[in-house]
């Protein structure tokens, strides 16, 4: 049995939903029951970019026109994903969600070109479910890690991120790799305290001299 960290190389991303602008942030409007039938919402499929080719709706963590250069959209016959390279800092998305009703959280990415031996982490996804005193976002940091063991998990400190390993080492390469991992389980484990009832957003982060594929993002029930 799987558990709250863990995740599947096969899981399945089903498009539904639409989104509504609700105090500056997306907000999913999936009805219960609609969550039920579709099992899976779409936070992000990049398929929507700007003149530059930067994904809509995302931001830099410090310089919009460096981002720009480092994260841009690309389409292959299996769709639009992001690619990253020479990215120097996080990009994210204010996106919110049910954590509770939809805890699972899924995507994929693609190790593009092998990364140094002292680029770690290789890439890191940062799902925020809620933000603290200072409205800063509390975020639990999937890592693809070039060194830590798969399953290593990190309590972070009071300026960083949780941690969880979900995929370690600089193989394969050329090879969409699913993830699939229980965010709400893994937040309450890590950060000792419930989630708010929307989440606050996500975040992409590529590695000093990584190459790099992101898919589609998704959320879930169990």
């Amino acid at each position: 049995m799987k558990g709250p960290g863990q995740r599947s190389r096969h899981s399945l991303l089903v498009p539904y939903g639409r989104t509504v602008l609700l105090g500056g942030a997306l907000l999913l409007a999936v009805p219960a029951q609609a969550v039920a039938e579709s099992r899976a919402v779409i936070l992000e499929d990049f398929g929507s970019q700007n003149q530059q080719g930067f994904p809509l709706g995302w931001e830099a963590q410090r310089n919009i026109t460096r981002a720009q250069q480092a994260y841009t959209i690309r389409t292959s016959e299996d769709g639009p994903f992001l690619a990253a390279e020479q990215a120097d800092q996080r990009v994210f998305k204010r996106i919110a969600w049910d954590p509770k009703a939809m805890p699972m959280v899924t995507w994929k990415w693609r190790l593009k070109a092998a990364p140094p031996k002292d680029s770690d982490p290789i890439a890191a996804v940062f799902v925020s479910l809620d933000t603290d005193l200072f409205f800063i976002p509390v975020a639990t940091k999937y890592v693809w890690s070039l060194t830590k063991a798969e399953g290593t998990s990190i309590e972070g400190g009071l300026f960083g991120a949780s941690e969880i390993v979900v995929q370690t080492g600089p193989q394969p390469v050329g090879e969409w790799i699913h993830e699939r991992v229980n965010a709400y389980a893994d937040f309450k484990r890590l950060h000792r305290h419930e989630p708010a009832e929307e989440a606050w957003g996500v975040s992409l982060l590529a590695g000093p001299g990584v190459e790099i594929d992101f898919g589609p993002i998704a959320v879930s029930a169990p």
